[in-house]
């Protein structure tokens, strides 16, 4: 069974940087376009970046510039570096499939606030 664990959350000021890292056991991240879902409080879950299995991301146009989705193939990590933070990125953050998801993880918080 697919388990996905999100970590790297965190309170942050207006400006700062967090690193979001998504542990995937029961697949190979490689094989499949991975992404990154955020989802905040009243609002439907959306996804923010995504990584094929050939290495080409997309993102939306809000988090263009300054959100940076990477995988480690070797230990099948997947990343969201998120840079120049903004208080509407606070939200819970996920990863999973692009498509067709496998059961959601927990979610690493993210809160930019001063």
């Amino acid at each position: 069974q697919v388990r996905l664990v999100e970590s790297g959350g965190g309170l942050v000021q207006p400006g700062g940087s967090l690193r979001l890292s998504c542990v995937a056991s029961g697949t190979i991240i490689s094989f499949t376009t991975m992404a990154w879902y955020r989802q905040a409080p009243g609002n439907e879950r959306e996804l923010v970046a995504r990584v094929t299995s050939a290495g080409s991301t997309t993102y939306v146009d809000s988090v263009k510039g300054r959100f940076t989705i990477s995988r480690d193939t070797a230990i099948n990590r997947l990343y969201l570096q998120m840079n120049n933070l903004k208080p509407e990125d606070t939200a819970v953050y996920y990863c999973n499939r692009a498509d067709t998801w496998y059961p959601w993880g927990q979610g690493t918080q993210v809160t930019v606030s001063s």
